[in-house]
């Protein structure tokens, strides 16, 4: 950290040992992430009529190169928060979830979730219990039996949509957690 921690009690007494663990917490984000310029923390307790205990609201303030992080912790309903130790837990691990974040940006790693391939099934071979399956790019992929997943191979027809994982197979692409495309199974009811 470039600059020492910046702790503000409000309405609230002073206590070492909460600004123990502040420092303790502090020193594990920026050990996690060694980028961090200041660090700013304010520890309170409005007074609320509402609430028979105090519920500690923890605002995290964190200056990073390109920006900056906040974290504010209000307690809302939430009762654990009238242990300064849990509002501080919590406030902390937001903190280095969205540090987490940053950091993955910064290096060009943001997670993308990538949509299974699709294709329409293109040729049954039912004594052999594998088929294949034609991908939009006019690619034929070998699937077993096995793959299906959550379907009766029996049941499949030439022309169904599936989404399938691709992998890479002994002779050539194979998918496998072969999934149905909008079929839907009937269910009967006895009335």
């Amino acid at each position: 950290m470039k600059q020492p921690v910046q702790i503000t009690f409000r309405d609230i007494p002073y206590s070492e040992f909460v600004e123990a663990r502040i420092q303790e917490k502090a020193k594990k984000l920026d050990q996690f992430y060694d980028q961090i310029m200041t660090l700013k923390v304010v520890v309170e307790a409005p007074h609320s009529h509402q609430h028979k205990g105090n519920l500690y609201h923890i605002c995290i303030d964190i200056t990073v190169p390109d920006g900056e992080i906040v974290v504010n912790r209000s307690p809302k309903e939430h009762h654990a928060h009238e242990d300064v130790y849990v509002a501080l837990r919590d406030a902390f691990d937001a903190a280095k979830r969205q540090l987490q974040d940053y950091s993955r940006k910064r290096r060009g790693k943001v997670k993308t979730h990538q949509q299974p391939a699709h294709g329409m099934i293109s040729e049954i071979i039912s004594g052999e219990d594998y088929g294949r399956i034609s991908t939009p790019d006019g690619r034929e992929i070998y699937f077993h039996r096995n793959s299906m997943i959550g379907e009766n191979y029996d049941e499949l027809e030439i022309g169904d949509e599936v989404r399938f994982a691709e992998e890479a197979g002994n002779d050539g692409p194979q998918a496998s957690s072969v999934h149905m495309i909008g079929k839907h199974h009937i269910v009967s009811r006895i009335h």
